[in-house]
């Protein structure tokens, strides 16, 4: 005989035992119905969970700023890590104040109708707005758009550049192409009354929208900046025969970014689901926890690998590259968040191994073009956010879109072709998604940064830039390097010789002293 929960719960009364309404609570919040069960607020449950996810979901993607700023600050020379850590901590208070002054507006504003519209128009302050976790969780990927730029223009950009393109890009750019995908009176919006093409464009977490966004952006200031003295060309502007390489100065730190990231990811994309207490949402999110792994894992090893051969084809010597494993794995991460809720694990998998070929690929083109990428945020964010919206159009699963909240009806192009049905519109929706990223950036961004280039406030002086901008910048090296200076050496070693005889002064102990002195004179 079986059990009618649903008949049990609605006789329960107040008088029912604590675990009896418990119990019918939990099933309540399960099937997603708000109601009252046996004076238990199931329908204030819900929401307190749904909330307490979200902001714990912004967290983790706000946590992504700390490994930002560890890889960036890993992957630059000592002489500036100040400079690029206090940008990465200025992106998270810029990207704050332009988001919330007139970014999510812009974004989010006037979605109380159906009418689609390029530009929000109210919401300005959060005026008349009290979502406030959802306010905090956006406010999070705005700040990431931002981050991506730090890295590409380190040790070369102006601190003055940098906060006006960092509050231009969270209050303007970026809103504008959030509020044409995610917000329901977007253009493209999956989520609109009339979506494009029957469906919209599937960017759940943001390949598109935050990646390729910020990684555009930092091509285009790459490309106006131009490249750090000594990478291509000699002090003649000649062109070097082989570009020099500028090791990072710490691959611990850039490791710990890189974890740091993976784990922030997390809350990228099953944050995304913006919900937890009901099934749908909570499958989903489970869904996108395995695809953002597998596709990091697939990334790592396809990245590292392809280097590997590449590289012992021509030398004749099989060596592994850290850079290019934790490169590839980031990459990965990008190529999967725009269709991690609707491809399955298989195809997370491809995504992310064409994604560290990517990677590869975009690299070495930027060096044959003489464009400067101080971390390779260009092709990690552009290069994969592309690859992700694309992926995303050939991969998409009906019964997972289904799940997710969009139209079933239209699915990757994979699955239609080997179906033999369906007319393309997803793939359709996703290469408009790509146009539209691609021209509205470069249009804004380009005089932009051409503007700030001309009114001198883009490049440092190159004595400044020679010297390193912690010290010309942020009053002194990130670094004390300083050692013993040479008269307390000499003094410790006498005292030292006159109670058991000679004795050799350690070599490093030695030459750090000469160096301190040489620096004092």
């Amino acid at each position: 005989m079986s059990f009618d929960l649903d008949a049990f719960c609605t006789g329960l009364t107040a008088a029912s035992s604590s675990s009896e309404q418990a119990v019918c609570a939990l099933q309540t919040i399960v099937a997603g119905v708000s109601k009252t069960v046996g004076g238990i607020d199931a329908e204030g449950i819900t929401a307190g969970v749904d909330t307490f996810f979200l902001i714990f979901a912004g967290a983790l993607v706000f946590m992504m700023q700390a490994g930002f700023a560890m890889l960036c600050a890993g992957s630059v020379r000592q002489k500036n890590v100040k400079n690029i850590m206090l940008k990465n901590l200025l992106d998270a208070c810029g990207g704050a104040i332009g988001f919330y002054t007139v970014g999510f507006g812009f974004a989010y504003g006037g979605d109380d109708t159906t009418d689609k519209t390029f530009i929000g128009n109210s919401y300005f302050a959060l005026r008349d707005y009290t979502n406030y976790a959802g306010f905090f969780f956006q406010f999070a990927f705005a700040a990431t758009a931002a981050t991506i730029v730090a890295g590409t223009v380190a040790e070369r950009c102006k601190m003055s550049a940098y906060l006006c393109y960092s509050l231009f890009l969270t209050g303007f750019v970026y809103p504008v192409v959030v509020r044409s995908v995610w917000s329901s009176n977007g253009f493209l919006s999956a989520f609109s009354a009339d979506p494009f093409q029957g469906v919209g464009t599937v960017d759940f977490a943001g390949s598109g929208v935050v990646h390729m966004t910020g990684g555009l952006t930092a091509l285009i200031a790459a490309i106006v900046l131009g490249p750090r003295k000594g990478r291509f060309y000699d002090e003649d502007g000649n062109p070097l025969e082989t570009p020099a390489s500028f090791p990072a100065h710490s691959v611990a730190l850039q490791i710990l970014g890189t974890f740091i990231l993976w784990f922030g990811w997390y809350g990228f994309n099953p944050g995304s689901a913006l919900k937890i207490a009901n099934a749908d949402s909570a499958a989903t999110a489970a869904l996108c926890a395995v695809t953002t792994t597998m596709a990091a894992a697939a990334g790592c090893v396809s990245a590292m690998f392809t280097d590997s051969i590449i590289d012992g084809m021509a030398t004749g010597e099989t060596t592994y590259d850290l850079t290019m494993a934790m490169n590839g794995c980031l990459a990965g991460l990008v190529a999967v968040t725009a269709g991690t809720s609707v491809v399955t694990p298989w195809a997370a998998i491809i995504i992310g191994v064409v994604g560290g070929w990517v990677y590869i690929g975009m690299s070495k083109l930027l060096i044959k073009l003489k464009i400067d990428d101080a971390v390779d945020a260009i092709p990690v964010h552009f290069a994969n956010g592309f690859w992700g919206v694309l992926a995303t159009g050939l991969f998409a699963n009906g019964g997972l879109m289904a799940t997710a909240g969009y139209n079933s009806e239209h699915e990757g192009w994979f699955y239609e072709w080997g179906s033999g049905s369906g007319d393309g519109s997803l793939l359709i929706c996703q290469l408009a998604c790509l146009a539209w990223i691609i021209g509205w950036v470069t249009t804004i961004m380009t005089p932009f940064f051409i503007l700030l280039n001309m009114a001198g406030m883009f490049r440092v002086d190159p004595l400044e830039e020679e010297v390193g901008l912690d010290i010309s910048h942020h009053r002194g090296s990130a670094y004390d390097l300083s050692g013993p200076s040479k008269d307390h050496v000499d003094e410790l070693m006498e005292i030292r010789a006159s109670k058991h005889g000679k004795v050799e002064v350690p070599k490093e102990v030695a030459q750090a002293a000469d160096d301190a002195a040489e620096e004092t004179a």
